[in-house]
C-alpha cells in the first residue's frame, strides 16, 4: 500500500476574554508596639475589622484566604534594634460580583491600619475560554493543512495526530491602590469605579494530517 504524504502544520489563536474573579489583596500592618503580643493583639483587631466589612459583602465574595502573618523586630535606620515590634497580617478576597468592587475597595481601604490593593483579574482553573480558544487553535492548523495540500493539488486524507504545544492565560492587575491614611478617610466616601480587564487566552497546536496523492506541475496523475 502506497504510503500517502504528510503534512504537520502548526495552529495558533488568541481571544480575549471577560474576567471571572478579581482578587483583592488586603494587608493591615501595626509598627513600634512595645512586645510581640501587643503586635499581635492590634493585628487581630486589624483583621477582625477587615472581615467584618468582608462579611457586608459576602455575597459577592467566593472565598477569602490568609496570607502571612509576620510579627518581628523594629530596626532603625543604623541597623540595630529600637526595642520595639512590627508585624502584618494579610487576606485575599475572591471576588465574583464586579459591580459592588469598587465599594468593598472603598471600604476597606477605611478600615485603620488596612493597606489595600487589585483588583487582580483572574480566569478560574480550567476556564471555559481555555476549550474555546483550543479549539480555535486546532481549525487554524487543519485551515493550514488544507492551504498546503490544495497548493499542490491534493486534499487532506486523514488525522493523525494533534499535538497540544501551548495555552497562557494572561492577567493583569488595576492600578488601584488605597490605604486607610489617604481618601478613604474623607468625610464623604469616594466613589471608585472599576473596569474589568479582558485576558487574554492564547493557545498553539501542532496537526499532523495525511493529504491525497499530489498532483504537481509536469507530473502526470498517478506517477
Amino acid at each position: 500500500m502506497e504510503r500517502l504524504p504528510v503534512v504537520v502544520t502548526r495552529g495558533e489563536a488568541v481571544r480575549q476574554v471577560p474576567p471571572e474573579l478579581a482578587v483583592v489583596h488586603v494587608r493591615t500592618a501595626v509598627k513600634g508596639k512595645p512586645t510581640r503580643a501587643a503586635v499581635l493583639e492590634r493585628l487581630a483587631e486589624g483583621s477582625a475589622a477587615v472581615g467584618a466589612v468582608l462579611d457586608e459583602f459576602a455575597d459577592a465574595i467566593e472565598r477569602r484566604e490568609s496570607t502571612n502573618v509576620d510579627v518581628y523586630p523594629e530596626w532603625n535606620p543604623q541597623g540595630g534594634e529600637t526595642g520595639a515590634f512590627e508585624g502584618s497580617a494579610g487576606v485575599n478576597a475572591l471576588v465574583t460580583d464586579f459591580t459592588v468592587l469598587g465599594d468593598l475597595i472603598v471600604r476597606l481601604a477605611g478600615v485603620d491600619l488596612a493597606a489595600v490593593s487589585g483588583p487582580s483579574w483572574q480566569l478560574r482553573p480550567g476556564s471555559r475560554a481555555g476549550a474555546e480558544v483550543r479549539r480555535a487553535a486546532v481549525t487554524d492548523a487543519l485551515s493550514r493543512a488544507a492551504e498546503y495540500a490544495a497548493a499542490v493539488g491534493a486534499e487532506v486524507d486523514r488525522l493523525i495526530e494533534i499535538n497540544d504545544a501551548t495555552e497562557l492565560y494572561e492577567s493583569y492587575t488595576a492600578q488601584a491602590e488605597m490605604d486607610s491614611n489617604r481618601s478613604a478617610r474623607s468625610e464623604s466616601s469616594p466613589v471608585l469605579v472599576l473596569e474589568p480587564q479582558l485576558q487574554v487566552v492564547r493557545a498553539q497546536v501542532r496537526v499532523t494530517v495525511t493529504i491525497s496523492e499530489p498532483t504537481l506541475p509536469g507530473r502526470p496523475t498517478g506517477t
